[in-house]
């Protein structure tokens, strides 16, 4: 099973070079699955589009007008797989059997019939599925969202038995830190799913946390590696036995806000109506701090997406009363860095140690959020770089340390 992400397929040349490579896999007998994504830019170029020629932008049309990247995609590379002698089909997310519920925009996946594609893996011939599509129950073309031919992709490895699933991107595979923010940073060789989830937890984008959900679930493995080199990149797996690093990877990510209720009334029931509120204008909450009550009143903290921040406060505004809330303070400046690993379930004094870095960095911890493999500061977001750089040093993951 082989994925191939938008800057794989960006252009004329890079959809050449695909099908050169799928090529020569066909050719050595393997017989590849491939699932694509949109070219390049163009599911953002569709939304743009759609926003200025609708404020309503109904979902079902939504669907209908981003799948058809998608399509293109697909229809472009087995054009090209034809003209260097592979047989080729293009299918659908619903001619490929992916079956979802009728959320629009966001379906997922309840089940895979992937009758065509095993026939014509039967012929010798050569799949490509438009990804993060497939259709409902009611007929209706749907959409998985962000990242959903991760998604495809996984699903079709399960239920076509595939030995794994290769996603192909523009990186060679998942590093100790983002190498933009870290020189030294190095490709990790292997990862576990719950090693992986939690990156991608802490902001790490690739792959898509859905895709790693599924294959956990499913126990499909997943080569991540990129379609510019082609070099091996990194497998995510099961834990293996053997014992592993303390800390594999440190993550930031700039995406999120910080929110405070100021002066709440400490008693039961106040953080479920807040909470409450801003669920049911599907409002994402990350981290949640709630400070030692004083004169029976506290101050609830919390981090949402930057996109959900005005939303947010527009909801803990209309709350402010009834909850007797002192104030509502937005915080669009922070940042938060993670540290993440396996080993960490099994080592005392990490979570010291992060604290003593960023101390000595002179580097304020605001939040701070943690489970068995991951530790999690909220930091200015001036700070994260910074912050980062001497984590990854400090527990040894540059080139040429270890801890």
């Amino acid at each position: 099973m082989q994925k191939f992400g938008g800057t794989s397929v960006a252009d004329a040349e890079r959809i050449k070079s695909v099908a050169d490579y799928i090529a020569r896999v066909h050719k050595r007998g393997n017989g590849p699955v491939v699932v694509v994504s949109a070219m390049g830019h163009e599911t953002d170029d569709l939304l743009e589009v759609a926003a200025k020629v609708s404020k309503s932008r109904p979902g079902r049309e939504m669907d209908m007008l981003v799948t058809a990247g998608e399509r293109k995609a697909m229809a472009l590379l087995c054009m090209a797989l034809h003209d260097l002698g592979v047989p080729a089909d293009s299918f659908t997310g619903s001619q490929a059997g992916v079956l979802t519920n009728g959320e629009h925009t966001k379906a997922k996946i309840l089940e895979m019939r992937p009758a065509r594609i095993e026939a014509a893996l039967l012929a010798g011939r050569v799949p490509v599925i438009g990804g993060a599509q497939g259709v409902s129950s009611g007929r209706e073309v749907t959409f998985l969202g962000r990242g959903g031919s991760d998604t495809t992709a996984v699903a079709l490895a399960k239920a076509l038995g595939a030995e794994a699933c290769e996603l192909y991107t523009d990186v060679s595979g998942v590093f100790s830190a983002d190498p933009r923010v870290v020189p030294g940073a190095r490709k990790l060789a292997r990862l576990s799913y719950e090693e992986m989830l939690e990156m991608n937890a802490a902001g790490c984008p690739k792959p898509a946390m859905r895709s790693v959900e599924f294959a956990r679930t499913h126990g499909v493995r997943l080569h991540v590696r990129s379609s510019f080199t082609w070099e091996p990149g990194t497998w995510v797996e099961k834990e293996s036995a053997m014992e592993q690093p303390i800390v594999s990877a440190v993550v930031s990510d700039q995406s999120e806000a910080k929110l405070t209720v100021a002066g709440v009334a400490d008693h039961p029931g106040v953080a479920a109506k807040l909470f409450r509120a801003l669920a049911d204008k599907l409002i994402n909450v990350d981290m949640i701090e709630q400070n030692v009550s004083l004169h029976g009143t506290t101050d609830i903290s919390f981090t949402v997406p930057h996109d959900d921040l005005e939303a947010a406060q527009q909801v803990a505004l209309e709350l402010q009363r009834e909850l007797g809330a002192s104030g509502v303070f937005a915080d669009p400046d922070i940042a938060t860095v993670s540290i993440v690993g396996a080993g960490m379930k099994t080592n005392p004094g990490v979570s010291a140690m992060m604290f003593e870095v960023l101390a000595a960095e002179g580097i304020n911890i605001e939040m701070i959020s943690t489970s068995a493999i991951r530790l999690t500061c909220v930091v200015r977001e001036s700070a994260a770089d910074r912050a980062v750089i001497a984590l990854h040093k400090a527990f040894g993951l540059d080139w040429g340390g270890g801890l």
